[in-house]
């Protein structure tokens, strides 16, 4: 039993490695076998294909990007104060990431929406249902942060939307440049689309 979980785990993590490294497409199932060093027929009996493979890397990625979301979202900070350590937390992780291996490996989510978003129905759909998610999580906090007072937005849907395609926009931008300082400007541009004044925000600290 423990050669069978290290096998599924091995091949998890090789594919998701391989696949924020290269893109999905361009691989096949005998390179993620290599790269996991596991016989091909260990990868069949966890997985009847490479959709399904990319579909289990993409559950686990979520799995635990909801719990930091949650974590930083949640709380009693001010909402806003909430939503900033968001921000933070994301270039703190993509910072680290560059240290790691040299280059921003940006979004996988975003990531694998460009290039399957035509190709792969079950990996676009399971996306849409993540990316719905995002926006519900912070769709949350800017309602909380608008009873406040703290906010200047009439749908809060519409606003956290805007919130989570500024944040995934910037994270691609990162990746593009290679070059982390690229989501300096997440915060302030959050602010502008919200309608944060520096009386609103203040007792946030923000």
């Amino acid at each position: 039993m423990g050669r069978t979980s290290d096998a599924r785990r091995k091949i998890l993590d090789a594919a998701r490695s391989l696949i924020e490294g290269r893109g999905y497409a361009a691989l096949g199932v005998a390179e993620i076998c290599k790269a996991a060093e596991v016989p091909k027929g260990s990868f069949y009996y966890f997985f009847e294909s490479k959709e399904a493979l990319a579909l289990a890397v993409v559950d686990e990625h979520w799995a635990a990007q909801q719990r930091d979301w949650t974590r930083a979202l949640t709380g009693d900070a001010e909402p806003l104060r909430r939503l900033r350590l968001l921000f933070e937390e994301t270039e703190a992780g993509q910072l680290a990431g560059q240290r790691g291996c040299g280059t921003v490996a940006g979004c996988l989510f975003g990531n694998l929406a460009l290039e399957l978003s035509n190709q792969t129905e079950a990996v676009r759909g399971r996306l849409q249902e993540i990316f719905d998610a995002q926006v519900g999580m912070v769709e949350s906090v800017v309602a909380e942060a608008r009873e406040r007072g703290e906010v200047n937005v009439t749908d809060t849907r519409e606003a956290a939307r805007a919130v989570v395609a500024q944040l995934e926009g910037q994270v691609m931008f990162a990746k593009l440049y290679n070059s982390t300082g690229r989501l300096s400007p997440l915060w302030d541009n959050c602010r502008a689309l919200l309608g944060v004044t520096a009386a609103q925000g203040a007792g946030a600290g923000v």
